[in-house]
C-alpha cells in the first residue's frame, strides 16, 4: 500500500469506541481461547497428534483436525457474533471440503484468523495448515499448537539492512517496490511481491492432490486492524473476501511460467485493492451465507465442558494430573524445538 494510502487509514475513525466494557469482554475472551487451546492441547491434543501417531497418521490426522477445529470455530464465532464484524464474501462460490493450495494478500496479523471464517462456512476449519515464520513455533502453548497441527515453518533471510518485521506497513512496500524497479517488475501499491519460489515448489509438489488454487483477497472498511482490535471489538466494521477459484489446469507447469502467472495474479490482486478502496466492495458479494448461531453456541459449550472438567481434575484432583500437564509441557516444548514427529510403528 502506498504510505499516504495507510497512513489515512490508520488515522481514520475507529468503528467503535474502545469502552471499559470492551476491553474487559476482549480480556475474558482472549484468556478463554489461549486457556482452552491449552487444555485441548494437553488432554487431546496430544493423544491425537503424538500417542495416535503411532499407529495410524491418517486416524491422528483427523481426529486432531476435529478437536482443533472445535477451537478454531471459536474464531469466527468471535468476530462475527460477539464483535458483530461483518464479514463479506464475494467472486466464486466454492465447494465444501476441497483440497486446494491458498493464496493471499497479507495486510495486518488478523488476515490469516479470517480465513477461518470460510474454512468453517465449508467444514474444513480443522485442516486448513499454514506455511509461517519459524519462530512462531517458539510461542508457549500456540507454538505447540503449531506443531501438532503439522504447520509448516520455514526461515526468512532478510538482509543486512532490512528493517524489523514489525515496521510500518508502507515501509516495507517502498522496498518492494524498490525492488521491483530492480528487477523490472510491476510496482504493486497495495500488495507485496509474492514469493515465487516458495508457490511453484508448494504447488509442484501437492499438484498431483489439489482440486483448485484458490486466490483469496482481503480488504477492510473503515480501518486495518491489529489482533487487539479485534479482541476488543473496536475494528474492522467489515472484512471483505474475495475468491476466485482456479483449476489446476488453468496453471503452468515450468518455474518460469508458474512465476511469471503468479505475478500476473498479485497484479490483479493489486487492482482489485486499488477499486475496494475507492468503491467499498469487491464485485460478486453474496456467495457465502451467515454463520449458524446454534452450531457456533453449541461448540461453544462442547469446548467449555471440555475445558472446564479438565481443568478441575487438574486443579482439584489427584496430584497425578498436574504431573501428567508438567511431563506433557515438556515433551511437547521438546517435539517442537526438535520438529520431531513420530512414525507409525505399524503399518
Amino acid at each position: 500500500m502506498e504510505p499516504d494510502t495507510a497512513l489515512n487509514l490508520k488515522q481514520g475513525q475507529r468503528h467503535r469506541p474502545l469502552t471499559p466494557f470492551r476491553v474487559i469482554r476482549g480480556v475474558l475472551c482472549l484468556v478463554m481461547l489461549v486457556s482452552t487451546a491449552f487444555v485441548l492441547l494437553v488432554y487431546c491434543g496430544f493423544w491425537t497428534g503424538i500417542v495416535l501417531r503411532f499407529f495410524s497418521v491418517h486416524l491422528s490426522r483427523k481426529t486432531t483436525a476435529f478437536f482443533f477445529g472445535c477451537w478454531i470455530a471459536l474464531w469466527p464465532f468471535l468476530f462475527e457474533k460477539i464483535n458483530k464484524t461483518k464479514v463479506v464474501f464475494s467472486g466464486d462460490h466454492v465447494p465444501p471440503k476441497e483440497r486446494v493450495l491458498l493464496i493471499a494478500n497479507h495486510r495486518t496479523e488478523v488476515d490469516w484468523m479470517y480465513l477461518w471464517d470460510l474454512a468453517l462456512r465449508k467444514g474444513s476449519e480443522g485442516y486448513i495448515k499454514y506455511i509461517l515464520k519459524s519462530s512462531l513455533m517458539k510461542l508457549p502453548v500456540f507454538g505447540w499448537v503449531f506443531h501438532v497441527m503439522e504447520f509448516i515453518p520455514v526461515e526468512r533471510k532478510w538482509k543486512a539492512d532490512e528493517l524489523t518485521m514489525r515496521q510500518m506497513l508502507e515501509q516495507k512496500c517502498l522496498r518492494s517496490q524498490k525492488y521491483a524497479k530492480e528487477k523490472g517488475l510491476p510496482l504493486l501499491k497495495n500488495v507485496l511481491l509474492p514469493k515465487t519460489k516458495g508457490f511453484y515448489a508448494c504447488l509442484e509438489h501437492l499438484r498431483g492432490s489439489l482440486d483448485a488454487v484458490y486466490d483469496i483477497t482481503i480488504g477492510y472498511r473503515h480501518y486495518c486492524p491489529s489482533f487487539l482490535d479485534n479482541a476488543f471489538g473496536v475494528d474492522p466494521s467489515e472484512v471483505h473476501i474475495h475468491i476466485r477459484r482456479i483449476p489446476l489446469t488453468n496453471i503452468p507447469t515450468s518455474e518460469d511460467e508458474v512465476s511469471s502467472w503468479l505475478m500476473n495474479i498479485f497484479t490483479l490482486k493489486d487492482q482489485m485493492l486499488s477499486d475496494f478502496y475507492t468503491g467499498g466492495h469487491f464485485q460478486n458479494e453474496g456467495t457465502e451465507t451467515d454463520l449458524n448461531t446454534v452450531k457456533c453456541v453449541v461448540n461453544l459449550l462442547f469446548v467449555m465442558i471440555l475445558t472446564g472438567t479438565c481443568a478441575f481434575l487438574t486443579l482439584f484432583s489427584s496430584i497425578w494430573f498436574k504431573i501428567y500437564v508438567s511431563l506433557v509441557c515438556a515433551l511437547l516444548s521438546t517435539a517442537t524445538y526438535f520438529h520431531i514427529r513420530p512414525s507409525p510403528v505399524l503399518v
